[in-house]
């Protein structure tokens, strides 16, 4: 009887140990899972804007110097090491950056910010956005701190949807040109 106590008594601390072992990793992905849920929105230009927000200004200026230039991994690491995210939410907050171009604003005028962004009232980007266009030898260049992707996603939208005056008006509230210019800038969009 005594030869079997001592394998009987090594089973069960083995079968506790596999136990422990099963709880522990459960625990672990229901952690994990419950992080994924907390992940951030899913909306490029909301991450944009939170991105922003944990920046200084400082810190603002040189992300954007090395997204223009190209440099993606040092821009992921300056946002890492700026705000201590996960490499992974870094290369969302930076990828979000860049698609979506946010202003730098100081944390108290942050939300009051938010509140008015509103698409008739232009605001000014600290870069500087080109738009070519150009028809067979006629090349027009419209150059602003005042456009970006998005709002000459909304200017081609509006041209190719046949409204060339209502285009034309948004790209002279968003540029420093005439609303002649605009006409003729708008009129080599069509396609």
């Amino acid at each position: 009887m005594e030869s079997l106590v001592i394998p009987a008594f090594i089973m069960v601390v083995v079968a506790a140990g596999v136990a422990l072992g099963a709880r522990a990793i459960s625990r672990r992905l229901k952690a994990s899972a419950a992080a994924g849920a907390a992940a951030p929105a899913s909306d490029p230009v909301e991450l944009a804007r939170t991105a922003a927000a944990k920046l200084t200004e400082d810190q603002h200026r040189r992300l954007y110097a090395l997204i223009a230039q190209g440099q993606a991994m040092a821009a992921i690491k300056l946002y890492y090491e700026a705000t201590d995210a996960g490499l992974r939410a870094s290369r969302d907050a930076v990828g979000a950056l860049a698609a979506h171009p946010q202003p730098y604003r100081t944390p108290a005028s942050a939300e009051a910010a938010q509140e008015a962004d509103d698409d008739d009232t232009p605001q000014r980007f600290p870069y500087r956005y080109r738009a070519i266009a150009s028809k067979g030898d006629v090349t027009r260049e419209v150059s602003s701190n005042m456009l970006n992707d998005e709002i000459y996603g909304r200017i081609r939208t509006l041209a190719r949807s046949g409204d060339t005056e209502g285009a034309a008006t948004a790209l002279t509230r968003h540029s420093d040109i005439t609303l002649k210019q605009a006409r003729e800038f708008i009129a080599l969009l069509d396609d």
